[in-house]
């Protein structure tokens, strides 16, 4: 096989290839057998129909796209192991010459990985603003501890107050029509964080129980739902059951209920251990992306704009996953962003995720930094435990989704790099 390479812009790489009339027949040969496997021809049985009866059923193209479809795979890999390409993408053919009994020839273009230029990357000095506690911390952890364990009263002798919890029905409309899904029957809502439309839950503060009335609301102008937007609403609203939340006392006693401290002491000294560690985490991640920021800033690199573009479908894709996740649709979030601010937010974390995974690989090979066996299987480890799966089931379900996979090992490089920054080079907290 004979091959011509031609450097172009923007990292890619054009090659003319000439495959032997040889190998090109037996390409050929062996598409017609493989198409002979599925055709059914009058007085053949599968696979026994001649060359040049499947040709008369098929047409040479049809067999010849079939012969492109098993050798371009091959012949690419031939000449990019050939010419230690590093390739982003897989090659695309821009034009061919396939005459049965003749050279095959081929014309193709490769996108290459973009060089790296690192600057100092090691022996750094680097200063990060030190996570500081709160000072209403410890109350805020006390008072969530309580919350946890908060009990409810069953009230019938008061009006709701607005850190009630309430048992209602409603029913909702706007313009004279019933709302779609406006209507519950035994609802149970918090007053102090209801999340519905703004002005709802006010409104059932200072009722009696049993009591029946209307409260007025207007549907924000982003509503998600287009035709309610911006409009008036009536609900009718009925009282079914008060509940008062009812916050146990801090005390030895509520310390041995709830666990293994002997008093309120050991509640606080491990609710400082936490906080202690929690500042110890955050310190850490500063720090880690203080150097890696310092690091990818000296770092140049001319990314071509494939590459963020294919990174930005694949963000999108996710943002349309999570988006679906939380129950919204894509024309929803474009009704209320707009397609530019989404889009071109996305095309900016993507440049910054492509340059910062070329530096990563850059970095590790620079200094040698591979992924173990023993990497990969902390990683699968840690998402059996994540997502209680047995790891043997996980590594079956991964090993059909190749992407996650490469995500995976990809992670695990990104960390060894990180912990390798960490170790040479210093921090200074401010």
């Amino acid at each position: 096989m004979n091959t011509k390479i031609e450097k172009q812009e923007n990292n890619i790489i054009k090659v003319d290839i000439e495959v032997p009339a040889k190998d090109a027949v037996n390409y050929y040969n062996n598409a017609v057998k493989k198409l002979a496997q599925y055709v059914n021809i009058p007085g053949f049985r599968k696979g026994k129909a001649p060359r040049n009866i499947i040709e008369q059923n098929l047409g040479e193209e049809r067999i010849k796209h079939e012969a492109l479809e098993d050798a371009l795979p091959k012949i690419f890999a031939e000449v990019i192991r050939e010419n230690d390409f590093d390739v982003v993408a897989q090659p695309y053919v821009e034009s061919y010459n396939f005459k049965v009994g003749e050279d095959l020839k081929i014309t193709a273009k490769i996108e290459l990985r973009p060089e790296v230029t690192l600057g100092e990357y090691k022996g750094l000095t680097v200063e990060v603003e030190g996570y500081k506690i709160p000072e209403d911390a410890m109350q805020k952890s006390i008072d969530a501890l309580l919350e946890q364990h908060a009990t409810s009263l069953v009230i019938t002798d008061r009006k709701t107050k607005n850190t009630d919890t309430i048992v209602f029905d409603f029913e909702g409309f706007s313009n004279g029509e019933k709302i779609e899904h406006g209507d519950a029957k035994n609802f149970t809502l918090d007053l102090a964080n209801s999340g519905f439309i703004p002005g709802f839950a006010e409104q059932l503060v200072d009722r009696n129980l049993g009591e029946d009335f209307e409260i007025n609301v207007t549907f924000p102008e982003k509503y998600h739902e287009k035709k309610l937007a911006g409009q008036p609403a009536v609900f009718k609203c009925r009282i079914n059951e008060i509940r008062e939340k009812v916050l146990p006392e801090l005390n030895d006693e509520f310390a041995q209920k709830i666990g293994k401290y002997k008093n309120v002491d050991e509640i606080k000294s491990e609710i400082q251990k936490y906080l202690d560690t929690q500042k110890e985490d955050i310190d850490r991640v500063n720090s880690e992306k203080a150097i890696f920021d310092k690091v990818t800033e000296s770092a140049k690199v001319d990314i071509q704009q494939s590459m963020i573009d294919r990174e930005t479908d694949e963000l999108l894709e996710e943002y349309k996953q999570k988006l679906a996740a939380q129950g919204f649709t894509w024309d929803q979030a474009v009704e209320a962003q707009g397609y530019d601010n989404i889009v071109g937010q996305l095309k900016e974390d993507a440049a910054v995720r492509v340059k910062n995974s070329l530096v990563i690989e850059k970095i590790a090979k620079e200094e040698k930094i591979t992924v173990t066996q023993a990497d990969f299987g902390a990683q699968l480890t840690e998402l059996s435990r994540m997502y209680q799966v047995d790891p043997g089931t996980l590594v079956k379900q991964l090993s059909q989704s190749p992407g996650v996979l490469n995500a995976l090992s990809q992670q695990a490089l990104n960390e060894k790099v990180t912990a390798f920054l960490a170790e040479n080079n210093t921090v200074k907290f401010k």
